[in-house]
């Protein structure tokens, strides 16, 4: 498959959202950018099964980490992976929409370590919320 045929695959796939804290490509300041789920450094391959959608606030978060310390276990869990995992499985929005909350341990690392609440992040999913736009799912 062609890198664009992969690109125009991966941002269909993930419906215009950033995979990870689920914010709109459509309305960003900055392009969204195609993410090694697993890093290159790390043997990962640039192959669909690898790949994400991902803002670059998320992409820049995650570099190349692939695990990190969960918090309420201190026990080092592998992030979310999107190919492999369902984001409901892992993740519930707060009760006023600003906020992901993790339900397991790799959802409280990929919080952590990707920083999904960002205030920016609360700031646009207020501005969302207002018109009916958020959550997206």
């Amino acid at each position: 498959m062609s890198l664009t045929k992969l690109k125009e695959l991966v941002f269909l796939r993930a419906k215009g959202l950033c995979e990870y804290c689920k914010s709109p490509a459509n309305i960003s300041s900055q392009a969204f950018v195609i993410e090694h789920i697993i890093p290159k450094s790390k043997g990962g391959k640039t192959i669909a099964e690898n790949l994400a959608l991902s803002c670059q606030g998320c992409n820049n978060h995650k570099y190349t980490k692939t695990s990190g310390i969960d918090t309420l276990t201190n026990e080092e869990t592998d992030l979310f992976h999107p190919r492999e995992q369902t984001w409901i499985d892992n993740f519930v929005w707060s009760n006023d929409v600003l906020e992901i909350l993790g339900t397991t341990a790799i959802g409280r690392v990929t919080i952590d370590a990707l920083k999904l609440n960002r205030q920016e992040l609360q700031n646009l999913r207020a501005l969302l919320a207002e018109v009916g736009k958020h959550p997206p799912e």
